[in-house]
Formats: structure tokens, sequence, C-alpha cells
């Protein structure tokens, strides 16, 4: 795990998905993202990152939890779980780009004041502007999580069976991968990781300038990939209702 002590990060990596049937399909791409200790938004910024205003680069805190106090409602939410992270809370998580982010999902990392895991936040968002947060309970960060699946991400698959999670975290490295078993075996299996670096001024302007509008791409990449198994004949699932919890543990 990173120390308590470290500054903001940013991470340059790749994101890859690799649905098993019913048909084959795969892709990866290049990404970057933050790594930020909630109890230090402050150490994020630089000349061409702000939060929570416009910049290049931004990190805005309504565009997680309940869209206000990342931290309150963090703890909020941990306390009515019976969970207490009175230590270092980590999000990884995309940045805004020029005011714009799509977020599919963000980890937040919740740890003891001894440094030890307390538990792992899922925060997943989809395309209907609706968001759903996964708890993972452990102490343990490398250990192998399990979740059911209770909210709706693609129109390619159902909202049935279950998740599995896994994750790598060093000084100078991330790792995050969740694959998707929907009942009948493996489906999807996707990664995400990269190399972590300080979050300084020149680091935003390299992010910014190696990967132009990098959140446009993100969610125009969804809409390809959703044609390209539209072509393939992949089923086809109606969105369901919204759960009516907020987590799923």
């Amino acid at each position: 795990m990173l120390p308590e002590s470290a500054a903001a990060q940013i991470g340059f990596g790749r994101v890859m998905h690799a649905r098993l049937h019913p048909a084959l399909h795969r892709f990866d791409y290049p990404v970057y993202f933050l790594r930020l200790p909630i109890h230090d938004l402050a150490s994020a910024e630089t000349r061409w990152l702000s939060l929570n205003r416009f910049n290049l680069l931004s990190f805005h805190e309504a565009d997680h939890g309940d869209g206000g106090n990342c931290l309150n409602w963090v703890h909020d939410l941990l306390n009515e779980y019976g969970l207490v992270a009175n230590g270092e809370i980590w999000l990884t998580t995309f940045p805004r780009v020029l005011g714009y982010a799509f977020k599919p999902v963000s980890f937040w990392h919740c740890h003891r004041a001894d440094g030890r895991l307390v538990a792992v936040l899922a925060e997943v968002n989809n395309t209907f502007g609706e968001h759903h947060v996964y708890l993972l309970r452990t102490d343990d960060p490398d250990a192998t999580l399990h979740a059911d699946k209770a909210f709706h991400v693609s129109p390619f698959f159902p909202v049935r069976g279950r998740y599995t999670f896994g994750f790598a975290s060093r000084p100078d490295f991330f790792r995050a991968r969740i694959d998707y078993d929907d009942g009948s075996g493996d489906a999807l299996r996707t990664a995400w990781w990269g190399r972590l670096e300080p979050l300084t001024a020149r680091a935003c302007l390299r992010a910014f300038f190696a990967y132009p509008l990098m959140t446009w791409g993100v969610i125009a990449r969804i809409h390809l990939q959703a044609l390209r198994l539209f072509i393939k004949r992949v089923p086809f699932f109606r969105k369901p209702p919204t759960p009516l919890n907020e987590v799923t543990e």
C-alpha cells in the first residue's frame, strides 16, 4: 500500500476489457489517472490541475459520492456499515479534462490509523447518469474480493452473477482487475494498471497533450465497442430499475 505521508500522484497506463462469451471481443487503450489522498486533496493542485474549478485537468468532489464533501461521504458510508477508517483514504479515479469526465469506476482504499486496510469501495457509474458502490471489506491489500452484481452497466450483460476484484498497490504502481461471472461462467475480464509518479504541473501537461481529450475518448470508445458488439449479435438486455440501495456489500 502507499505510505500515508505520500502526496497526490498521477498514473500512466492502460485499460483492458476481454469478453469471453457469447462472442470473443477484446480491446485495450492507454489512459492516465489520479491517485489522491482524500485527507489532503490540496496536495493535488498544480498550475494545470485544480480542485472543484475549471482547468486543463481538474478533480471535482461533485463527481463522487453524494456530490458533497468526499471525506464526509466516505466516513458516513463506512460508519453506516460499522467500519472506521481513521487513516488515509486513497481515491484512484479519472480527472475531468477541460471540465468533462466520465468515470466508469473509481476505487477508494480506506485505511486505519496504523495503515492497515479497512475496505475498498468500488464506485461505479453508468452512461445513464447513475452510480452505485460495492463495499469490499478486507484488511488484506492482496486479497481476492467478491460482490454480487446489482447495478446495470452494459446493455450486453444482465444484472446477475458475481464480480471478482483484485488489487496491487505500491508506491510506484497501481493495478485493479474486475472479472465477471454472469452465472454461466467467466464472461468478462477487465484490468486497469499504470505506473505512478508525483502529480506535478509538468506531469499534468504531459498527460493532457499525450492523450488529448482522454475523457471524451472514454465515452466514445464505450459507444464504439457497443456498436461492435451489436454487429456481432451479442444479446441485448434492457435496463432494469435502479437499485434502491446505493451500496452493495
